[in-house]
Formats: C-alpha cells, structure tokens, sequence
C-alpha cells in the first residue's frame, strides 16, 4: 500500500505585484509504506508547498493526493490523524520546559494527563533529552530544539512523519545527530517523507528521491539510479609535471570507456572507467613504471550535486519562495 499518493498537482501563488508563480506545476508523487522519499531541490523549487498540501495545510488548485489512504482535501480530519509534521523551524514554547512542551503537545492529542505525561517521558528518553526534560526550551540548543520539535511531532504515534528540512540552519555535529535519529525511526517502520536541500543528506537517508525544480518533479529513483545519469566512476589524476599531462593521458587511455577530460589549468585528467579499485590499481602501476610523478589520484563516484546540475543546468542555488501569497484562500473551515 502506498502511503501517499500525488498526481498533478499544481498550486499558484499572487507574488507582491501583480504577476503570479505556479509553486507547483503538476507534481505526482508515490511513497510506499514503510519508506523514506527525499524530495531534493533548491529553497523556492516547491518542497515546502509540497508538504504543506499533503499536510492538509494549504490547498492544491488542482490535481488530488491521498495521505494514508484518506484524500486530503475532502478527509483532512483523517489525514492529520494519521501524521505527524516537523517544519524548517522548530515550533516549541521556549518559556516551557521540553517536559512541559511534549506533556502540551499530547493534551492537545486529547490524551489523558497521564497518559500525556507518560508519553512525553518517553520521548524526552528516545531523544536523549531526558537530563534537560526540566529545563526552559529557550536554554536549548539549536540541536536540542530540532530534537525537541521532532519528538513532539511523533507524540501521537503517527504513521507517517513529513520532516521538511529538519537540519536546516544545524552545526555539522548536530546536523548529523538528527541523521541518527532519523535513521532509528526507519528502523521502526515509519514512513518519512523528507524535504531537503542538502544533496548529502538526501543521499545518506532516503530510499528514493524525487528531484523538484521550478515545481516540477524532474526524475526519480535511487541515488544509484540517478547517479547513473551522469555517468559511472571515473578516475582523476593531477600530474606533478605539466609537460607530461599528455603521456599521462596516453597511459590512462587503454581501459578508458570515453575521452579524457583535461584540466591543464589545475594538471588534472578524469576518464570515465567501470573498472574500479582493480582499474585504478593498474593506472597506479602504469604511471610508476613510466616514471610519471602524480600529486593526487582517486576513483571518484559522481554525487548527486551531479545529478542537479546536469538535470537542471545549474547548481542548488537558492531561490525564494517567501515572497509569495497563495492566489486562493488555504483557510480551512473547523
């Protein structure tokens, strides 16, 4: 079963003069249950919107999507039951303490106090936060707060979580903290969808990925997959002499699967191989006994900032998406 199910849609935006931005442009999207989708674009391509519409927040101007199984505009009661949301900015009172924050967020769940309080214990303990559970949240960390905001949107035992950017403005060391959590959730069966404009993080946690750019969804798959567009492996070598790049690229020639590229700016030769560790073992072999000095070579993967650029034509640059109100009314009636 399919635990969201996009197709077409398409919500526009009135910008601030008198022009208008399609923010999504016909985006279809299937996440199996018990999977991780890593919707991957630039600030501005449409993730936020994305997930505000699956998240029963906004609505689609057209197209339908299913959350859970329920349609998410004729049963949004069902689908907010069923999930659970962290946006880019962690939504807690910092005047409470965390304890405090989750013991709210499950009596706004309608769970019993005690049931609210047991619950919020738990969290607090999965999210190592426990030693802070009786600290005010505006003592936190940038970390601790992301944390915090996860764990309160996982008080209702959602089906399903949307994390949109979920690391956004993190240190390194937290950034990859939240990765363990998140990997732990997964372990647990949750289905993830996750929005991020980090290629590394998308690479690093998702099953599949769906790039988005200018609203559209631009290809799918595996990373695998979709670094298999721009091509397999491919080795660089930088040349200690620049008056012998050209013997080099004699001797990389043999097994090459394509023409070299040939930076003599930075002395540096990539050719495309399939041949691996073992490949790059021989051309090690060969430049020795040839007597040629290199300064560095590696077998390199293609990454998926590679894939962007080479789907898009240009690197994850950021756009703005801010500064622009929807062209139609997103209020819900209760």
């Amino acid at each position: 079963m399919n635990a969201i199910a996009a197709e077409g849609l398409v919500k526009i935006y009135r910008t601030r003069g008198s022009g208008e931005v399609r923010a999504l442009d016909g985006v279809d999207l299937v996440v199996p249950e018990g999977t991780v989708l890593g919707l991957l674009g630039p600030n501005g391509a449409g993730k936020t919107t994305t997930v505000r519409i699956l998240a029963t927040l906004l609505q689609p101007d057209a197209g339908r999507a299913t959350v859970a199984g329920y349609d998410v505009v004729r049963q949004p009661q069902q689908v907010r039951r069923a999930i659970g949301l962290s946006g880019q900015y962690a939504a807690v009172d910092e005047n409470l303490t965390g304890r405090e924050n989750l013991t709210m967020f499950g009596r706004l769940y309608q769970m019993s106090p005690a049931a609210a309080k047991a619950r919020a214990q738990d969290l607090l303990e999965q999210f190592a936060l426990a030693d802070a559970g009786n600290r005010v949240a505006k003592t936190y960390s940038g970390g601790m707060r992301r944390r915090l905001d996860l764990a309160s949107a996982l008080i209702g035992h959602p089906r399903l979580l949307f994390l949109d950017e979920p690391t956004t403005g993190l240190d390194p060391r937290s950034r990859l903290g939240m990765w363990d959590v998140i990997r732990e959730l997964v372990r647990e069966g949750t289905t993830l969808l996750l929005t991020t404009q980090y290629l590394e993080e998308a690479d690093e946690l998702a099953d599949t990925i769906a790039v988005v750019d200018q609203g559209r969804i631009i290809a799918g798959g595996t990373a695998d997959e979709l670094k298999s567009h721009v091509g397999g492996e491919r080795i660089e070598v930088v040349v200690h002499d620049p008056s012998r790049i050209d013997e080099t690229v004699a001797q990389l020639r043999p097994d090459a699967l394509g023409p070299p590229e040939i930076d003599r700016h930075i002395r540096r030769i990539t050719v495309p191989t399939t041949g691996g560790a073992d490949h790059l073992v021989e051309v090690v072999r060969r430049l020795d006994a040839a007597g040629i000095t290199i300064d560095d070579i590696g077998l390199r993967r293609p990454t998926l900032d590679d894939v962007f650029l080479a789907l898009t034509g240009h690197a994850a640059e950021v756009a703005q998406e801010e500064d622009a109100e929807p062209a139609t009314s997103t209020r819900r009636k209760p």
